[in-house]
């Protein structure tokens, strides 16, 4: 019996932690000061704030020296608003909160009756009270708008300075221990294997053994639809961010909100336009066609109270690719013994006419590679 309480506190403690350390990495924070006219700091005054998207809301009091605080907000648009005896009611509208943001909103109030209102509508700076580094956002904007070949949207990270994409240098297949089916990193000069990836709070990596850069079979890091945004962290962030020393990437999926929104979309590339490179035989490249379709949608369950989102997207490939091998040529065929013939029969024949080099003849080939 003992026992078995030690293990459910356990598995609750865990629970707890893991809730607190993923809402830490993937929401915001905006704290601020109270004051009047003069100056003096006004204590007891209701703080309430609003998000904008979904009409949640939650209230607090400045405290003594007039400081109020408001943790683990989504991110998103918000309004805040003060109100004190004696004082007109201010509002705060058009507070946009970027991942991992600490906000200073501070207000002033005037002398007046409560029913008289004042509404300030301006982005706040900014300013960062911790050690969080926001200066890494890639934004909704950018991530929906920016042209993408491929749609892989980590390959927006390199448009933070000090971050290089390295993949078309990597060496070894796909997968293995040296290698991995995503694109590689190195961020402020540490190697991709010590970059982490966070997706809404929880672990996110590769297969292989040594890099955890995510990725699929298609080589990309797809779902744009479905990604807010994304903050890098590149070289200070707080202690609940660790585990690799390297790149801390955080990465928010959307949400619904109280208004319908949704997308289709169909992506085409093909060889149309390829030109034939030095080892393309014939007088057209090889035949290649990408489609990249699928389509979201986000909106209330229960307005101001339950939300949906949901996104797909399909990712369907048939590349044939230029590849040159060395073969047995036709002499080394003819000379060999009977009992080596059907070794010599696992290589491909090479045509007439193709390059020799002392037996070894090369033959240029373009199998088709699927990916669905």
């Amino acid at each position: 019996m003992r026992f078995c309480t030690i293990f459910v506190l356990t598995c609750f403690a865990f629970l707890v932690f893991g809730f607190m350390r993923a809402s830490a990495q993937v929401s915001a924070t905006i704290s601020g000061v109270v004051s009047d006219e003069s100056g003096a700091m006004v204590s007891g005054a209701s703080v309430n704030i609003r998000n904008v998207e979904t009409e949640a809301q939650r209230a607090t009091f400045t405290d003594g020296s007039g400081h109020y605080r408001f943790i683990e907000l989504p991110i998103g648009e918000y309004e805040l608003s003060v109100k004190k005896e004696g004082f007109q009611r201010t509002v705060r509208a058009g507070v946009r909160l970027a991942l991992g943001q600490e906000a200073a909103v501070d207000f002033t109030l005037k002398v007046g009756e409560v029913q008289q209102q004042i509404t300030v509508t301006e982005q706040p700076p900014a300013v960062n009270t911790t050690t969080v580094d926001i200066s890494g956002i890639v934004a909704e904007q950018q991530i929906k708008a920016l042209p993408l070949n491929g749609r892989s949207y980590d390959e927006l990270m390199t448009l933070n300075p000090g971050i290089v994409n390295f993949t078309s240098e990597k060496t070894g297949g796909i997968g293995i221990s040296n290698s991995t089916v995503g694109n590689m990193f190195s961020v402020s000069g540490n190697r991709p294997q010590q970059n982490l990836f966070l997706l809404d709070g929880i672990e996110y990596t590769g297969a292989a053994e040594n890099n955890m850069q995510p990725g699929g079979t298609s080589q990309q890091l797809l779902g744009i639809d479905a990604v807010r945004e994304f903050n890098v962290l590149r070289d200070t962030y707080g202690a609940q961010y660790g585990k690799h020393p390297g790149a801390q990437v955080m990465i928010v999926t959307q949400s619904g909100t109280n208004a319908w929104h949704g997308s289709i979309f169909e992506f085409l590339r093909n060889n149309a336009l390829d030109a034939r490179n030095f080892f393309d035989a014939g007088g057209s490249p090889p035949a290649f066609r990408r489609n990249q379709f699928g389509g979201s949608a986000g909106g209330p369950v229960r307005k101001s109270k339950t939300f949906l989102f949901v996104n797909y997207e399909g990712f369907r490939q048939a590349l044939h690719q230029t590849s040159a091998a060395f073969v047995p040529d036709a002499a080394s065929r003819a000379t060999a013994v009977p009992a080596v013939q059907p070794l010599l029969d696992l290589w491909p024949v090479a045509p007439a006419g193709s390059p020799d080099f002392n037996g070894i003849a090369q033959v240029f080939s373009s199998p088709l590679q699927t990916i669905r």
